[in-house]
Formats: C-alpha cells, structure tokens, sequence
C-alpha cells in the first residue's frame, strides 16, 4: 500500500452499525486485532458466535474480483480440512460489500468482509520446538498443494507482474533502495539482489509452478494447545499477498519469518524443510536457490517496512516488528555463506527423515 490515509481507520459505532446492518448481528463487544494496512476487529455479538470484522484499505477495495478471488480460496482451503477463515454472507447473500464511509479521511470506498474467528495464539507466542517447525513446513507445503488444485474463472488475477512481495520480483527492490541510503545493510540488500540475478533467475524455468499464499508469517499462524503438552496449528490468516508463484516461494518464505522467532535462527530451516519435503519434495534446482530465496525474502520485508514506515510513521510499531530483529538474521546468515548455512539445514532436515 503506498497510499496515504488508505489504512481504514472505522470507529467502534461505525463497526456496530455495519454489523447491524449488513448481518443483522448486535455487536457486544468490539476490539482491534493487528493488521499491516487494513483494519481488523475482533467482534462477539449478542447472537452468539465470534468473527473477525476485516476492512480492506481503500487501495485494495478498489479491486473486488481478486479479493472475492481469496476469500474462495480460504473456504476452499477449509473444505480441505485445512484450518482457513470463511466469510459470513450478509443479509442479502454476499460475501463482501463496498461501504462508503468517511472514517477520518472524508468519504471512502471500503471492501468489508465478516470471516469466521479462529481461536488460538500466534507463532510469536509459542515455544517453537522442532516438532511444530516440521509441523508448519507440513502445512506450508500442504497448502500449497491443495490451492494448486483450485479452480476459479479469475485465477489469472494472480500472474501479478509487479507485485512488490512476490518472490518472484526480488529486482523491484531496487527502485526502493534508497530508504537505505547511509544504511551498512544497503550493501548486504544490493549483494543479495545480485546473487537472486545470477543464481536463481537462471534456474527458475526448472521450479515447479503453484499460486502462493506467500505471508506464511509469525503472525498469519495461529496455534492451539494440543493433546501432547506442544501446540498445533489452528488458523491459517490473511491470503492478501496470493500469488502465482513456485513451491519453493513458499517454503523459503516460511522459513524466513520462523526465524525471526527463534532464539538460535539457523536451526529452524532443517525442520522446516523435512516438514515441507514430506509433502513436496524439493528438486535440484529448488534446493541450490532456497538460501538466497531466504535471504531475498529478509531483503523485501527490512526495504519495505522502512519504506512503509517513511509513508505511515504512526504505524512505526507494527511494521517494524520483523524488520528489527531481521537486520541482525540477515547479516548473521549473509556472514555464514551459503555453503555453511545449507549444510546446516540440510543435514538436519536428513537427520530428521529418517
């Protein structure tokens, strides 16, 4: 989002109106849940039930069809037995409505949905034992597996050229490096950019094809206690950055933010990856790019988050959450080299297949 003012920013009556309104429900209690630049609210009605209020930014709301494109892939997803959020219909049978609401930036266009709330905690919560990191390399991979057999008339919607997260546009980066400039890590960034030119370009006709949920992060995972004294998964959050991209997107995109959770971050690709290859097993290619891949991702989120930030000082707090802790794992893993680090990973992810 690159906007100003497009982050919603409704108030508590305004929410209860809507949800009057648009689902006939009477809201009880209201309280806000983390969002990157949309508005999301926790919401209990009277009625019974609990659900999550999502508030698309004004940008976003401008493009309808892929959003309706998501939300059908969250119920597809939970139709699969995967833990995905569905949306309620509104009284009149939809999925989303376009409101025209003034909430502080004059009046606005605004996408909202009423999604299903999925109980549990964060990954960020969470002791992350290699047992639930082979469990969340599982999922990723699972998920993956089951959006590629997805059929819907707008999937093309997802071939998104320049979008700004996808993996697949680590060289859009460059037109953003200057929020670096007088930074050391600008080096590291343009370093990491060259090897994905070098190394994984070169390579990518050999990766397999697949749309991406691609944010498979510490906070679009939530977990729940399990029969064990460990935690399950028991949500899978937010498909706004869905993509057409490959596997192996996905498996160094999750591994990147299970880092920044980790107080020892090396260890956490090994069990990631057994998890992942227990489902999709990587190819030659795919595993000679998953350290710069990796190290792609760190890039996007540190430019991004200060690029955002220098848009949306007021949010500093949340969108910088990964970006403090990723600058350290990202020169930690760039120092290491790529021949150490996949050694690492790799005999660990052997050692735990056996």
């Amino acid at each position: 989002m690159s906007v100003k003012n497009a982050q919603p920013n409704f108030s508590p009556s305004q929410v209860s109106e809507i949800i009057k309104r648009l689902y006939n429900l009477t809201a009880s209690e209201i309280r806000p849940l983390p969002s990157y630049d949309d508005q999301n609210l926790y919401v209990a009605p009277t009625e019974g039930g609990e659900y999550v209020l999502k508030i698309m930014n004004t940008e976003d709301s401008k493009n309808p069809t892929i959003i309706e494109l998501q939300t059908y892939a969250m119920s597809f997803l939970y139709q699969n037995g995967l833990p995905a959020q569905t949306a309620m219909p509104t009284t009149s049978g939809q999925l989303m409505s376009l409101e025209e609401i003034d909430c502080g930036y004059g009046c606005q266009k605004y996408l909202v949905r009423l999604l299903t709330y999925l109980p549990g905690v964060t990954v960020s919560k969470v002791p992350l034992t290699p047992t639930l990191l082979n469990e969340t390399g599982r999922m990723a991979a699972r998920m993956d597996e089951v959006l590629q057999k997805m059929e819907h008339p707008h999937l093309s919607l997802l071939e998104r050229e320049n979008f700004i997260w996808s993996l697949s546009n680590i060289c859009l980066l460059e037109e953003y490096m200057s929020v670096l400039d007088g930074d050391p890590l600008q080096e590291v960034v343009k370093s990491v950019i060259d090897q994905y030119k070098n190394s994984v370009i070169p390579r990518r006709s050999n990766f397999r094809k697949c749309i991406n949920h691609g944010d498979f992060n510490d906070l679009n995972i939530l977990m729940q206690p399990d029969d064990n004294h460990g935690y399950k998964i028991s949500g899978i959050l937010d498909f706004g950055d869905m993509n057409s991209g490959y596997y192996i997107n996905e498996l160094a995109i999750t591994i990147m933010y299970m880092m920044i959770e980790h107080p020892d971050p090396i260890e956490v690709g090994g069990p990631v990856l057994a998890g992942w290859e227990s489902v999709i097993p990587l190819n030659k290619d795919e595993k000679d790019c998953l350290y710069v891949l990796v190290l792609s991702r760190f890039c996007q989120s540190l430019v991004m988050a200060r690029y955002s930030v220098m848009l949306h000082p007021e949010n500093e707090e949340y969108l910088m959450i990964t970006s403090r802790k990723g600058v350290k794992i990202l020169q930690k893993v760039w120092e290491l080299g790529k021949e150490h680090v996949e050694k690492v990973w790799f005999d660990h992810a052997a050692q735990l297949s056996v």
